[in-house]
């Protein structure tokens, strides 16, 4: 097995070898490349299945009890310096392998079918086989440097991805969300790193952890910098994990293709920072200030984004603040202190999530025969209904993830949630409440999301609706532009622009109308469904109490395995039964009540929302973050850019305006001096004499 170990590096090369081939073929033989298409897709999707193999290889070698291989060369050299660059195998990465590559081979097959039509369905290849290698770097990384430079790679990445259909403003402008927003976090992780090297002398994760605990108990640095630096490095994951208070980029990331969202925004991507928070582990478990903030910020995280998810129409905004509610989750778990959990949830999300991502995908791709291109009508749920009968594969497999999320036994979001609800309720019962009381939201909106998707009578011809809709797209475009009017003067959108841009989502709303009824997606988007609820179902079995494989394979690396199976021993069976009870019963609850409200029509929705209108505003409006962000940071920083545009032009453009022009004026003045008669500056060097003594005798 040993050799398997040294040919590790072939995993984040395959897929980067996909993007260089299927790049330099865009780049030189653009034509070529993009006739012979399904090749290129055929050889992106075998280089990700080879990179499979090899992680499945590993993952079985650690399972047998191979101990962990690190591979690293000296990169860079000065004095005492030394910076070293390589790979390391261990229980974490090899599991994170086996998540990453599995997913992102299931999402690549789907895009055969999902982005078949677009014209740049190859470009969008080489795009997914570069992030898979990004992603596959940051996670065979043996130091935080290395570490860094990929996670620097996955944000431009998720930038290209997101921005993928830049020619619509919304997407471009998400693109560019995505990306100021994690360069926040980045910065701080970047400092926290700095940080950390100086108080430790090193990048390793277990050194650092080590000589910081070392430091702070000698009282080399204070407790107050150890603090300072693990939150530095916490913010890079709050940016790309989208935790409070940087998490409004993900919802507009769903602007990208729905494999992106598939792949980046539920399997992946945004699981580095999780991955990042279990790396640094033995740096953060040993300052306890930074747990708490770590704990606090994962339960109020995921409260907050179950909150917004209850009253979202489009369906792929819905599962975004889903998401960022269940990263909510494992952030907390980590800040407990109970890393395994965190990780258990992080592999059974990955799989029900990206199912019900790619299940989304598959309805507005249904939804797209008869509503048309726009996102506006194609995603909103408002349109939908009584896809089940038009869409069954799909249906199922959303209904397993709605399943799964909702922590209903036995499926794999039950273990993994509620192993996290019974490690809260040891560390602190309010974080056990938040949790607790989330997943009852949780699985209100996952049946709302449901029945208003496939149960009922199918709504999108309903002509109202779709001018309700529309009108509404309209007057969201009118604030936009009124907003930008001030800030940009001659360049922001005028009316007519407009109107433009109105009558283009009209045409492009009715491109690809073909159809009074949805229909079910080819079989290269449904295969992955049907393949991903199988783990959906399975796959938190490994994880029960009973028996709990993962934690014995997953476990901190501050404890060894003797600890960690006697403590398993302790398990409480009665214990486990009235936690376990408790959270099935408040997901029960809810999801009676959401059939009340959305199936039965028993219970009118509006009404309920009349009754409660400011906490029903203050869901639909996000908890009005973005407003607030808009309004201080990004019209804010415009006002402060046109007072410096204001200062540059008078007073730096003046002072050199002004020195130009007196060295214009006394030039002129000077060159009628300059006669070349010896007689007028002689009569010149006189008057400067007489003028002096004259002066000077007066004085």
């Amino acid at each position: 097995m040993e050799v398997i170990y040294q040919y590790a590096w072939l995993i984040p090369v395959l897929p980067l070898f996909g993007a260089m081939l299927v790049g330099l073929g865009l780049i030189s033989l653009n034509q070529v490349t993009n006739r012979l298409r399904q090749l290129n897709a055929v050889v992106i999707i075998s280089l990700m299945g080879a990179a499979m193999g090899l992680s499945f290889a590993l993952l079985w070698s650690q399972i047998q009890g191979h101990a962990p291989y690190i591979r690293t060369l000296e990169w860079a050299a000065a004095g005492n310096f030394h910076l070293n660059m390589g790979y390391t195998i261990d229980h974490l990465t090899a599991l994170m392998l086996v998540i990453v590559t599995t997913v992102a081979l299931l999402v690549m097959v789907y895009t055969d079918g999902y982005m078949a039509h677009d014209p740049g369905y190859v470009r969008f290849y080489a795009y997914l086989s570069l992030f898979g290698s990004s992603m596959l770097g940051l996670v065979v990384s043996s130091n935080l440097v290395q570490i860094y430079i990929f996670w620097e790679l996955v944000g431009m990445c998720s930038y290209l991805l997101v921005g993928f259909w830049y020619d619509r403003k919304s997407a471009a402008d998400a693109a560019q969300k995505a990306f100021v927003t994690n360069r926040v976090g980045d910065f701080g992780l970047l400092l926290g790193i700095l940080g950390l090297f100086w108080a430790t002398g090193s990048f390793d994760f277990n050194v650092m952890g080590d000589r910081l605990a070392q430091l702070v108990q000698s009282g080399s640095i204070s407790n107050f910098l150890a603090v300072l630096f693990a939150i530095l490095v916490f913010l890079g994951p709050v940016a790309k994990s989208a935790q409070f208070p940087l998490h409004v980029w993900l919802p507009d990331a769903m602007e990208g293709p729905t494999p992106i969202s598939a792949l980046i925004h539920a399997a992946t991507m945004v699981a580095a920072g999780v991955f990042l928070i279990a790396r640094m582990y033995p740096v953060f478990e040993h300052v306890p200030a930074a747990m708490n903030v770590i704990a606090f910020t994962g339960a109020f995280t995921a409260f907050l984004g179950a909150s917004i998810a209850i009253t979202q129409n489009d369906i792929k905004k819905g599962l975004a603040y889903s998401t960022i509610s269940q990263l909510g989750y494992m952030v907390m778990a980590m800040g407990i202190g109970s890393y395994s959990a965190g990780l258990f949830h992080l592999m059974t999300h990955a799989y029900f999530k990206a199912m019900l991502f790619l299940g989304s995908g598959s309805v507005i791709h249904g939804m797209e025969g008869v509503v048309g291109h726009d996102p506006a009508l194609a995603q909103d749920m408002r349109l939908m209904g009584g896809l089940r009968k038009y869409m069954p594969i799909t249906s199922i497999t959303f209904l397993i993830g709605c399943l799964a999320i909702s922590g209903i036994p036995p499926f794999a979001g039950f273990w993994s949630k509620d192993e996290i609800l019974g490690k809260a309720f040891e560390a602190n019962p309010l974080l056990w409440f938040i949790g607790w009381l989330t997943a009852g939201i949780t699985a209100f909106y996952m049946f709302r999301m449901y029945f208003s998707t496939f149960e009922g009578g199918f709504r999108g011809n309903d002509e109202k609706i779709k001018q309700k809709l529309k009108k509404a797209a309209t007057i969201v475009l009118e604030l936009e532009s009124e907003e930008l009017a001030p800030n940009f003067g001659p360049g922001a959108m005028k009316k007519g622009e407009l109107a433009a841009t109105s009558e283009h989502h009209d045409s492009h709303d009715s491109h690809g109308h073909h159809s009074d009824s949805p229909h079910e997606s080819p079989w290269t988007m449904t295969l992955p469904l049907a393949l991903l609820a199988v783990p959906s179902i399975f796959i938190g079995l490994v994880g029960t109490p009973y028996a709990n494989y993962f934690e014995e394979f997953i476990f901190p690396p501050s404890e060894t395995l003797t600890e960690v199976i006697e403590k398993a021993s302790e398990f409480n069976p009665t214990e486990f039964y009235i936690m376990a009870g408790a959270s099935v019963g408040i997901s029960l609850i809810a999801i009676t009540l959401a059939s009340l409200m959305y199936l039965r029509r028993k219970i009118d929705p509006a009404a309920i929302a009349a009754k409660i209108q400011p906490l029903y505003e203050l869901s639909l409006n996000k908890w009005y973050f973005d407003d607030i962000y808009h309004r201080v940071f990004v019209l804010g920083l415009r006002r402060v850019a046109r007072q410096v545009m204001e200062v540059d032009f008078r007073v730096v453009d003046g002072a050199v305006n002004l020195t130009g022009f007196f060295t214009l004026v006394s030039g002129e003045g000077l060159k009628y001096l300059e006669n070349g008669r010896a007689q007028f500056y002689a009569l010149i060097v006189f008057g400067a004499v007489l003028g002096l003594v004259v002066v000077f005798g007066v004085t």
